[in-house]
Order: structure tokens, then sequence, then C-alpha cells
């Protein structure tokens, strides 16, 4: 099994940083393994990590007071989860279960909130690579609300 900073020095999301940072990043994480239908997170959970998806699948859910729980997306292999570790008040506002066996590496949101705070260079760095995946995420969410509830605008 590869360390956590040859893992993280792998993945596209890190991949461009300089080994110094990647091995401070690294002291923040472990490798964890989640069975089928587990929790990740839980929304209105205190968010105190993200992760990093190795392999398996983890379905992105909200509760809904009509419907009750509603997929908004699935994550795969090579998917980041996470970002609320980021932002007071440090809540989940989703919910996240493992559908089949996931591996994840999970890195811990105080220990990295700590390191940005001695490094402002570093949590620019990190804001910059959550933002892009925020950005992904609220398109993807938009396109399927459009896909829902959308029509097409009618000549009046």
């Amino acid at each position: 099994m590869k360390d956590i900073a040859t893992e993280l020095k792998e993945h596209p999301f890190f991949a461009d940083l300089p080994d110094p940072t990647i091995n401070l990043l690294g002291g923040c994480g472990h490798n964890e393994v989640y069975k089928p239908e587990t929790l990740l997170a839980s929304e209105g959970a205190e968010a105190n990590e993200f992760f990093i998806i190795r392999r398996g699948r983890v379905a992105i859910q909200l509760h809904a007071a009509a419907t009750g729980l509603a997929r908004i997306q699935t994550l795969d292999a090579g998917d980041i989860l996470g970002w609320s570790w980021l932002f007071p008040p440090y809540r989940w506002s989703v919910e996240a279960r493992a559908l089949q066996e996931v591996h994840t590496v999970k890195l811990d949101g105080r220990c990295l909130r700590q390191k940005c705070d001695a490094d402002p260079a570093l949590g620019y760095a990190l804001m910059k690579r959550f933002s892009r995946i925020m950005t992904q995420r609220l398109e993807a969410t938009r396109l399927q609300l459009l896909n829902l509830y959308g029509k097409a605008n009618e000549p009046a």
C-alpha cells in the first residue's frame, strides 16, 4: 500500500503541489474503508474531514421535507468529497453514503486548517482547488434541476 503523500501526489487535485507541501498535507491523512450503506457524512453533523475516493461509489443526498432523501450526485473513484471543513460552522450540508465498499484517503480538516493558518499560501492553494470542485458540483446540480423542473421559455 502506498503512503498518503504518494497517494496525494498521484491525484490530479494535488499533483502540481511541491513535494514539501504534499508531505505536509500527507501528515493529516490516513486510509479508511467503508462498508456499503455506511455514512461518511451526515447532514448537520460536524465536518472536520474530507475524502479522496480511491475506490467505490458514494451517494450525495439531501433531506427534502416532501420526499425524504433525494440523491443529487454520485461520486466515484478519483472524486473529492467534502468542503464543509473549510467554512464555519464546519457542518456537513449533505449526507454521503457508501453505495458499495469505499476506499478513501481521509484528510483531517482540523489539522489542515492549522497548517493553512500557519501558511496562508497553502490555504490559498487549497481554496483555489476546492473552489473549482464547488463550481463543478454547483453546475452539475443546476443542470440536474433544469432537467427536473426547467421548461423552455415560450414566446408570449
